[in-house]
């Protein structure tokens, strides 16, 4: 047998391992937006939930920081941290507190894969091939459909609304920019999980204690809990986990793209856990929204 032909199977190996761990980052990206709009409708305000965020993953994640500590690239762990740690989290929450959280799983999660491809084109030349252009046209169409219905439902809604779908953006523009980074510096996943977790407690503990509003002291600590498991533990380090894994075997283009199912699997579980409607416009945008993120992530990209 030769050396080419043994490769093919621990390719398809690291494929499959990589599409397996994507689609739980999606499962439970989708349980996110779920627990985040619950999050919202409390009197926790968006520093609380950060703070609950960054205070359980940097909890979970800081013995393995303590072993590891020589081996860590700490200056490449800040960046990446700046990106998908502290930027991230304080513009996903900051938009929760402004605009509607079914926003979120449209313009973050939606929002990721076209912010990466965009990147990767302006700044690293990666132009995408036709086929994944035509994946992310197919998903971009299933996302307007979902967006135009649940922005639909907002008609009259505040005018600093739109200031947090900016920030939705934003968020999805720094984790693109976080994706990107951590291929590009091959950043083990576990390295980046860790240093994330606990750079981002590090430098937001202390700045939230002095100086930001606090209401965490007006909820049942068995909510507060309840979101630290899922926001630290399930969302930024498990998932985070995952995510790393998935962008070191199929690539962050593909992984970022399975994340545009996330809007439509929201939509699909809010029906039975938010007691939300879901018509014919919203399922149409959840087929397209899974053809073109099905199509775009089993393209192999060109070397």
């Amino acid at each position: 047998m030769t050396a080419d032909a043994r490769a093919l199977p621990l390719h398809r190996r690291h494929l499959f391992k990589g599409f397996a761990a994507a689609t739980a980052v999606v499962v439970i990206w989708s349980g996110f937006n779920i627990v985040s709009r619950l999050g919202g409708r409390s009197p926790l305000t968006p520093y609380d939930m950060a703070a609950v965020r960054f205070a359980f993953s940097g909890i979970v994640c800081l013995p393995f920081v303590l072993a590891r500590w020589r081996r860590l690239a700490w200056g490449r762990l800040a960046v990446l941290a700046g990106f998908g740690g502290l930027s991230y989290g304080l513009f996903v929450y900051s938009g929760f507190s402004l605009a509607p959280t079914a926003h979120a799983g449209i313009l973050v999660n939606g929002g990721i894969p076209f912010a990466t491809a965009l990147i990767a084109w302006l700044l690293l030349g990666h132009r995408p091939g036709v086929r994944s252009e035509l994946a992310l046209l197919i998903a971009a169409l299933g996302i307007v459909l979902i967006g135009l219905h649940s922005f639909g439902r907002f008609a009259g809604a505040p005018a600093h609304q739109w200031v947090g779908d900016v920030f939705f953006l934003l968020a999805a523009t720094c984790y693109a920019s976080f994706g990107l980074l951590l291929k590009h510096w091959h950043v083990s996943p576990l390295d980046a999980t860790i240093g994330i977790a606990v750079i981002s407690m590090a430098c937001y503990a202390p700045v939230y204690l002095a100086f930001l509003p606090k209401a965490v002291t007006t909820v049942p600590l068995s909510f507060v809990l309840w979101q630290g498991v899922y926001q630290g533990i399930l969302a930024a380090s498990i998932a985070g986990l995952l995510f790393a894994y998935a962008i070191h075997n199929i690539g962050p283009q593909r992984a970022t793209l399975m994340l545009a199912m996330v809007p439509g699997i929201s939509a699909v579980a809010a029906v039975p856990l938010l007691k939300e409607s879901l018509d014919a416009v919203t399922i149409a945008g959840v087929v397209l929204v899974t053809i073109g993120a099905v199509l775009g992530a089993t393209h192999q990209p060109a070397k």
